[in-house]
């Protein structure tokens, strides 16, 4: 890769310590280029989330910097927050999605960092963004629900509506929290499968907490391996051998 691209997210020595004294992270220092798909694993309570939260801001960092494409998140307020934000898209473990409206609203609130509160309120969206929201639907094939309920849909169709709202924000980088932990394994492999196309047809760049090392073995072009808080492994998947993986997961068994 050519010296003069710039990384799409970068940790200058992170740490976050939580109110009650509990190290989320200790001293993280990445650099993750465009277009790879990055997956961190670890036991839970290792950091592997807060490592992600830190990269949208949800979570404040105690010390250090994080930078999306050159410009510190961290620091950033008002205005310049939002626009960072806007290319990040978020998938959760839960799907964070409004049971009670269509598929095509739920798609649709992916834009909202681009409508003022008002518009959003009363559902006035573009013509050009209703067909980004059908177009995302498309790419999840899931375009014949459009109009269906949310909470009408299984778990899987319901991560995947999700991955459409992410795509729908014409994000530069989707994280994915635990994308696939209330999934059976079908499902789990139809939503792998569609973070893996989007992020090598699409050049979108991908950062996902996996619970498996046999998933981010397959999927991921590099492991991020946290314990304690600690960045203990990072590298591509072929140098990812049963010994490293072995450090990375060795300690107490924390409870999830």
């Amino acid at each position: 890769m050519s010296e003069s691209v710039k990384p799409v997210i970068e940790f200058d020595h992170v740490s976050k310590i939580y109110s009650n004294g509990v190290v989320g992270l200790k001293d993280i220092n990445l650099a993750i280029q465009p277009g790879e798909f990055v997956v961190v694993v670890g036991l839970s309570g290792a950091g592997k989330s807060t490592l992600m939260r830190a990269i949208n801001r949800l979570h404040d960092v105690t010390e250090g910097d994080v930078r999306i494409n050159g410009t510190s998140i961290t620091k950033a307020k008002g205005k310049q927050l939002l626009h960072i934000r806007r290319q990040i898209g978020m998938i959760f473990q839960n799907f964070n999605l409004v049971n009670r409206a269509t598929v095509l609203k739920n798609v649709l609130t992916g834009r909202v960092g681009y409508y003022p509160t008002w518009k959003m309120i009363f559902g006035l969206f573009s013509a050009e963004d209703k067909q980004r929201a059908y177009d995302a639907l498309g790419t999840v094939e899931l375009q014949d629900k459009v109009y269906t309920r949310a909470d009408q849909l299984s778990g899987g169709q319901q991560q995947r509506v999700s991955i459409a709202r992410a795509l729908t924000q014409e994000p530069q980088i989707i994280l994915a929290d635990e994308p696939i932990a209330s999934l059976d394994p079908q499902t789990t492999k139809r939503v792998m499968d569609d973070l893996q196309r989007i992020n090598r047809e699409m050049g979108i760049t991908v950062v996902a907490n996996l619970h498996s090392v046999e998933l981010a073995q397959a999927y991921a072009t590099r492991i991020i391996g946290i314990r304690a808080g600690e960045k203990v492994f990072d590298g591509p998947v072929a140098e990812a051998t049963d010994e490293a993986i072995a450090e990375i997961y060795s300690g107490e068994e924390k409870e999830a």
